[in-house]
């Protein structure tokens, strides 16, 4: 009898578990009244898309030139959690995302979440294009909306267990998506607020700059103090305002990196920061400006292992 008893009350208590992680783990849609009521433009959204750097992941590997604009996907990402590749993302209805309805995109965007409902890894930047407001995302829509239609199937991510558990990372977003869309200090300049939105926001620099937790979100109490190299090769240096970031660095000297490539002693720019430089250079020399004022009065945070820009 108390065999019985004690089996039952594992089964109970199972179930209790089971339940509790379907509710806390269920996915938290943007309704459609949060839409506007006007379309997309285009135009803007082709500045967010260079601001986002989308062609850097989603267009083919070594794609340059026109065929940039053919999101096909294939991108490897290397993490402490598997391999993930960066999906097609070009207008197709069948590979791609041309089936999406605006929602969908809003959704993706701000709330890491497939039109099924499903949970997006977060190897998809939402936990920084979540700041994006959303006219600006219906901007990018309708901007990808205009790219060539590419028939390219996605690949799998190649995760081990548990991280092959989709479902699991609506866990992971009640400690790391908190669904905040950019808000300017009024204490701030207009150039300053600017550059903190294309940096927090659609520009993601946290993402690689920002060191992470072991279950992989951002540390923002040390955000753009430096970080290891999330594929697992050296280091993504320290882009604040202190002496191991970008204190001997100018403002105008920020935006002269981010067009040429080229540092304030005449070094250059290499590895993944000469693929942001490309998408950066087609900016507006007032996007890279304020982007610089922006990063010199980002306080200084300690990150001994980052190396200087």
């Amino acid at each position: 009898m108390r065999i019985r008893t004690a089996s039952l009350a594992a089964v109970a208590a199972a179930a209790l578990a089971a339940a509790a992680f379907w509710l806390l783990t269920a996915p938290q849609p943007l309704d459609a009244a949060v839409l506007p009521d006007k379309p997309g433009d285009a135009a803007k959204g082709e500045r967010l898309f260079w601001a986002g750097g989308c062609a850097s992941c989603h267009a083919a590997p070594g794609a340059s030139g026109d065929d940039l604009l053919k999101l096909s996907g294939g991108v490897a990402i290397a993490s402490p959690f598997g391999t993930f590749h960066a999906p097609n993302i070009s207008p197709d209805k069948t590979h791609g995302i041309g089936d999406w309805s605006t929602l969908d995109f809003v959704n993706a965007m701000k709330r890491g979440m497939a039109p099924d409902g499903s949970h997006l890894y977060p190897a998809f930047p939402y936990t920084s294009y979540q700041r994006m407001t959303v006219p600006d995302l219906l901007d990018l829509k309708a901007y990808l909306d205009t790219l060539p239609a590419e028939t390219t199937a996605n690949q799998p991510h190649e995760l081990p267990f548990p991280f092959s558990i989709r479902r699991a990372i609506g866990l992971w977003k009640l400690l790391y998506l908190d669904g905040k869309t950019f808000t300017p200090d009024p204490a701030k300049s207009a150039a300053v607020n600017h550059g903190a939105y294309l940096v927090e926001g659609a520009g993601h620099c946290n993402e690689c700059h920002t060191p992470r937790t072991a279950l992989g979100g951002l540390e923002m109490d040390r955000a753009l103090g430096g970080a290891p190299n999330p594929s697992g090769k050296g280091s993504v240096p320290d882009i604040t305002s202190g002496p191991g970031g970008l204190a001997d660095w100018s403002a105008e000297d920020i935006a002269n990196a981010l067009d040429t490539g080229f540092t304030p002693d005449f070094d250059s720019l290499g590895g993944t920061m000469a693929e942001v430089v490309r998408n950066m250079a087609k900016l507006t020399a007032e996007d890279r400006q304020a982007i610089g004022e922006y990063l010199k009065q980002v306080p200084p945070v300690a990150a001994p292992d980052a190396p200087k820009p």
